[in-house]
């Protein structure tokens, strides 16, 4: 009779076995490593992140905003052209009825483009790379010239029939020309590009002067309903506002765009939840209230925009500031778990969207590095956003997943089904933004990895 007896203890990572009584042979029990609480620093195991989860360095960075460049400064030609014969038209007087604009993926004139242009001028700054500042030279060189040139050769009402550079000659709304003319104030003071003031001028003069408000004098739309306030229309106006009062040193410019700032936060920022309202309409008695992600995008960065030439002593600097930061912790709390924001905010069965992302990406690190926020706590909320974005940057330099343009409206399955599009402008300059302020966060080395998780000291 088989008798057997087994002993067996662990202690100090052995494991010893006693065998007694077998007849036949001996049989050696090779027992493998368990992971368990005891033998592993379970701590330490590699989680599956959705996206990097780590500090991306100056150079990582830069190569996603090259990659961007790079196909942004072939897809977007600045030249006149004969449709019929596609030849290059390179003096004005040989225009005529077959006379357009070289094709290109994107519009050199329309509001994300305004942005594209801003971004560019951010990226030379925060980088040293001039070939960004030379991609908005050489197209507000094109419009200086153009510009004047087709006002001059070519009706009104045909201008507008066959949108020949209609929106710097012909402005129909905000979107036609307050990004360009923000843009076009910081490429005549940061690059020193001169000739662009009569531009400016007729851009400003519109926002001022012929942009619809309310009788309080907010900025409005009489779309989808009379007297309504789309909260896109903070970026499409304030920023111009504060960059024309930046080179005027006219406070009406900078009281105005608090006033914007204010009277929109009045109306349709949601103090519980920390973030805005898509649209308010005057004599709507309740609002359903969607909170679309590129909507609140664009109020955070005209905020930024204004905290960057408003004076500190101006009477509206404190509450502008304080209301940028409410709105930054309420973003906070709906970063979802892959670094990007949902297209509707507080909904997380919506889709993750780029374009948004990239610009609480910009704005928080640009806070960041002006010391408006506390730099512990929000840094690495921005480096992982940024992380986020870039997997949507594709092998020829396309950004992925952003929503196209959009409407407002009163129910949600508007904005769940809006679709995306590579070809949707408004990825591009929130991405280049991204880019240039992360790099410059990036500085340093005061991301690190501690105890498993990004800080930043």
């Amino acid at each position: 009779m088989n008798h057997f007896f087994a002993g067996c203890f662990y202690r100090f990572g052995f494991l010893c076995v006693f065998l007694t009584g077998i007849d036949h042979a001996v049989v050696a029990q090779v027992v493998g490593t368990v992971n368990n609480d005891v033998t592993t620093p379970l701590h330490e195991l590699s989680p599956a992140y959705p996206i990097p989860y780590k500090a991306m360095s100056q150079e990582e960075i830069k190569n996603n905003i090259d990659k961007v460049f790079g196909y942004l400064d072939k897809s977007t030609p600045a030249r006149m052209m004969n449709e019929k014969t596609g030849a290059m038209i390179k003096d004005p007087r040989d225009m005529d009825t077959n006379t357009v604009l070289a094709p290109g993926d994107f519009r050199l004139t329309s509001y994300e483009w305004g942005v594209t242009y801003s971004a560019m001028i951010r990226a030379a700054e925060t980088t040293g790379d001039t070939r960004y500042a030379l991609y908005v030279r050489e197209r507000f060189d094109f419009l200086k010239k153009w510009v004047p040139a087709v006002q001059s050769r070519f009706s009104l009402e045909y201008i507008r029939q066959h949108k020949l550079l209609s929106q710097p000659i012909d402005p129909q709304a905000l979107d036609d020309a307050g990004a360009v003319c923000a843009a076009m104030i910081k490429a005549s003071q940061q690059l020193k590009q001169p000739g662009l003031r009569q531009l400016i001028d007729h851009y400003i003069d519109f926002i001022v002067n012929k942009e619809y408000r309310l009788q309080d004098g907010t900025l409005a739309r009489h779309r989808p309903h009379d007297n309504t306030l789309w909260l896109d229309d903070l970026y499409m106006g304030v920023p111009a506002l504060a960059q024309m009062g930046a080179l005027t040193k006219d406070n009406k410019y900078f009281d105005d765009a608090v006033k914007q700032v204010k009277q929109f936060s009045k109306r349709m920022f949601n103090e519980k939840l920390g973030i805005y309202m898509h649209g308010w309409v005057e004599n709507m008695e309740t609002h359903p209230e969607f909170h679309w992600g590129r909507a609140n995008g664009w109020a955070l960065m005209a905020m930024t925009e204004l905290l960057d030439v408003l004076p500190r002593n101006h009477p509206g600097y404190t509450d502008v500031l304080n209301q940028f930061k409410k709105h930054i912790a309420g973003l906070a709390q709906y970063q979802s778990g892959s670094g990007f924001w949902h297209q509707l905010l507080d909904r997380p069965d919506s889709y993750l969207e780029t374009s948004a992302t990239a610009i609480y990406a910009y704005c928080i690190a640009h806070a960041c590095n002006k010391g408006w926020v506390d730099s512990g706590a929000y840094a690495p909320m921005a480096m992982l956003a940024w992380n986020a974005v870039t997997t949507k940057i594709n092998e020829n330099g396309q950004v992925e997943g952003t929503c196209v343009g959009t409407g407002m409206a009163f129910d949600p399955v508007f904005y769940y089904y809006r679709p995306v599009n590579v070809f949707a402008a408004h990825g591009y300059g929130p991405v280049i933004l991204a880019g240039a302020e992360m790099y410059m966060l990036a500085a340093g080395k005061r991301f690190k990895i501690n105890d498993s998780s990004l800080q930043y000291y």
